[in-house]
């Protein structure tokens, strides 16, 4: 699929992605990104090159390991969880293969959950230091108006939304911190699927949405 991108991952985002401090969730969200973004994808790689040559010119240091480290780092491995077979990849697929993986298909696998007024949403298991989700909105459709304790990021897959601040179209990414409060709202041209990562709850003022919020884990 051919990708116009406008909203793009912020460099601290991509160097955490190249250090490998990132949660799991944010690294779900930037892999997925790279796949379709060739900008992001040459800025990331340049920032694995710069890694790759602080390790080869730093100094060496002599560091004494314990008498059988080997054996039983290799015996950790051994008996380490074995590796999942996962479904073929589809290709021109709307989730972009990381999400694929995930999902363990494409996107008529996905275990879509109502939460109310035509939105779903699917939890993707990762670790507990953030979460990922797929959201559905129909065409039209506003999420409530919330603020975010934490960093949420969300990717455009299929349609379009647009809040306050910019439109944003299958590829877009919009990181919203703790400054920011908006009301996304669904291009009514076609139904809107994202994948939303976060890692602090979302601040909803309304108390519907304060009570839907407690069950959907938003």
């Amino acid at each position: 699929m051919e990708n116009n991108i406008k909203h793009h991952l912020t460099d601290d985002i991509l160097i955490g992605y190249a250090a490998g401090t990132l949660p799991e969730a944010f690294n779900l969200m930037v892999a997925a990104h790279l796949s379709l973004c060739d900008t992001c994808r040459a800025q990331a790689e340049s920032f694995d090159a710069v890694g790759g040559e602080i390790l080869d010119t730093a100094p060496a240091t002599d560091v004494m390991l314990e008498p059988g480290s080997f054996a039983a780092t290799m015996a950790l491995i051994a008996g380490g969880p074995v590796d999942e077979i996962r479904a073929p990849r589809v290709p021109d697929s709307i989730l972009p293969g990381p999400l694929q993986d995930y999902v363990g298909g494409d996107l008529a696998d996905v275990q879509w959950r109502g939460i109310g007024m035509g939105v779903k949403q699917a939890i993707l298991p990762t670790s507990r230091d953030a979460s990922a989700r797929l959201l559905f909105i129909p065409a039209g459709a506003a999420m409530p108006d919330h603020g975010h304790k934490g960093t949420e990021m969300t990717m455009v897959l299929q349609g379009a939304f647009q809040d306050e601040d910019d439109y944003f179209a299958r590829g877009d990414v919009e990181v919203a911190d703790s400054d920011m409060h908006h009301t996304p709202v669904a291009d009514i041209h076609e139904d809107c699927i994202c994948l939303a990562v976060s890692d602090a709850p979302l601040e909803f003022q309304g108390l519907l949405p304060k009570i839907v919020q407690r069950f959907a884990r938003i």
